[in-house]
């Protein structure tokens, strides 16, 4: 069986082809922040409908960069580019490429991803976090993804960190995602985050109100393992290192939830899998993918 999974994310599209467990096909091309949902379909089918003729693939799972109402397999919207309020992403994607499709918010394929094939394996809970262009996360329990009652769950890039903070694109100020996700560091910086990271002083400076989202998280959700991909992830123990030990000053004292932070194994590719392994969870639990 050949499945087509997709990553649209905020900074670029990410498509591939999976000949069962194998990842055997992948493309990627940048985002057009203003090309919406128009511009995107046109790229996906760009890159991916000769994979779907030449392997006669019938499945395929997508991973959404904004929240996604889970039950009723519809876009809510993007926090990053116009046109995808109550988006029909299924619909167009069997127009376009007349495959069934199953669709989450790219954090929680992220977390279905790494629990199922990268660096959560055998973990749960598990806690996924993406640093990117934004900052979202993905809960995976043993009775699987946790989506909240209306599909809002782990939104947690848009938490408060500093209530006097600065103005975030939600509409509040002083959001984890405001203050840590790469977007914002290269608007406000004039670098990119890669080379921020670089500087020893800078990362003591930006673990403080990441180490303060995590906190929130631990304390709310108490993960066996916390994963962390994303651009801003491949910094490596230049962050993480930091990382943990401001986490270790902030925590309650008296708490002894486990503090396992760990990098994302499966990089860049996180989403795709989780892609898989939607696609999969929907085959094996007998429930139809939406003709």
């Amino acid at each position: 069986m050949h499945t087509l999974a997709i990553d649209i994310g905020g900074t670029k599209l990410t498509t591939g082809v999976f000949r069962e467990d194998v990842l055997i096909e992948r493309a990627s091309c940048a985002t057009d922040r203003e090309g919406g949902p128009i511009w995107m379909l046109s790229q996906i089918e760009r890159l991916a409908a000769p994979w779907v003729s030449q392997f006669g693939i019938q499945a395929c799972g997508v991973g959404f960069g904004g929240p996604v109402d889970f039950p009723s397999q519809r876009v809510i919207c993007s926090t990053h580019v116009e046109g995808w309020n109550d988006f029909d992403l299924i619909s167009a994607l069997r127009d376009r490429l007349g495959v069934h499709s199953v669709i989450d918010r790219d954090t929680m394929v992220g977390a279905l991803g790494e629990g199922q094939y990268g660096a959560g394996i055998g973990v749960r809970p598990l806690l996924y976090i993406t640093i990117s262009t934004g900052i979202g996360a993905g809960l995976l329990t043993d009775s699987g993804l946790y989506h909240g009652a209306d599909s809002f769950a782990c939104e947690i890039g848009h938490h408060t960190i500093q209530p006097d903070g600065p103005e975030c694109l939600c509409g509040a100020r002083g959001c984890l995602e405001r203050l840590c996700a790469g977007l914002w560091l290269e608007r406000d910086y004039g670098k990119h985050a890669s080379e921020l990271l670089k500087d020893e002083s800078f990362t003591r400076s930006y673990v403080k109100p990441f180490a303060q989202g995590l906190k929130t998280c631990i304390m709310l959700f108490n993960p066996a393992r916390i994963v962390i991909g994303g651009g801003i992830s491949k910094a490596g123990e230049a962050l993480f290192g930091p990382l943990r030990e401001e986490l270790a000053r902030q925590l309650t004292p008296w708490s002894r939830a486990r503090v396992d932070l760990v990098p994302a194994r499966l990089a860049d590719d996180a989403i795709l899998w989780g892609a898989l392994a939607l696609v999969q969870s929907h085959a094996s639990s007998g429930k139809l993918l939406r003709p």
